[in-house]
């Protein structure tokens, strides 16, 4: 199977996880836009939500498209179910997120879920957590403090850039420095570090927070890990 074939039949199973009435977290990525087209399929035949909440502004323009209205985080008390991508995971389920760009709002709805399902291809899946750059996203006002601080600390940042070689403007107006850690020798410990830093807006790894992972392999099968 093609990558695509892969990300599609993770998400269409994905999407059978969904009930009626349920208040649903959509989030951001390649494989997130098969779900979405699927959950406009099962719209199509009846299916009705309480609320829709989602993590970018890509994941709401398709979801207008095929007929869901998209609230904010803030309107809903809790979100029953998200669903998102992940660009890296390890076998914990502890992941690396935000290779979009839209970390932030991804945690934000995953923190405030009942429920978080992630849907990756098996290229995804790693023995230890890296392989992926670690993004932070920090406030402009003291980027450039932040960025000498983990240089110090061996981080290995760099700035993340747009095309056009500009700082990449996340959506509340910040910018995101990628750390080159590979693997992430001690992640809950970053994570501590990286919480207590002023001017750290939000950090990319995704610890304690996922519930299930749905994997497609190469061969056609499709597994689900539980924690």
């Amino acid at each position: 199977m093609t990558q695509a074939e892969l990300k599609a039949a993770a998400a269409q199973q994905a999407a059978q996880l969904v009930q009626p009435s349920m208040v649903l977290g959509v989030g951001t990525g390649s494989t997130v836009a098969y779900l979405i087209a699927a959950l406009g399929k099962r719209r199509a035949t009846g299916l009705t939500l309480a609320a829709v909440v989602t993590t970018s502004n890509r994941s709401k323009e398709q979801l207008d498209a095929v007929g869901f209205k998209v609230s904010p985080l803030a309107a809903v008390a809790q979100v029953d179910l998200t669903i998102d991508g992940s660009d890296r995971v390890a076998p914990n389920l502890d992941g690396i997120k935000g290779g979009g760009g839209a970390l932030t709002l991804e945690k934000n709805v995953a923190v405030n879920s009942k429920r978080v399902v992630w849907i990756v291809d098996e290229s995804k899946v790693v023995p230890r957590l890296g392989g992926f750059p670690l993004p932070v996203e920090v406030l402009p006002i003291s980027c450039e403090q932040n960025f000498r601080r983990f240089e110090q600390e061996g981080l290995q940042p760099q700035y993340r850039l747009t095309p056009a070689g500009q700082r990449y403007v996340t959506h509340y107006g910040n910018y995101i420095i990628d750390l080159a850690i590979d693997p992430i020798p001690a992640p809950h410990g970053l994570a501590a570090y990286l919480d207590q830093l002023t001017g750290v807006v939000e950090h990319g790894l995704f610890l304690d927070i996922c519930d299930e992972v749905i994997i497609a392999h190469r061969d056609g099968q499709i597994e689900s890990r539980q924690k």
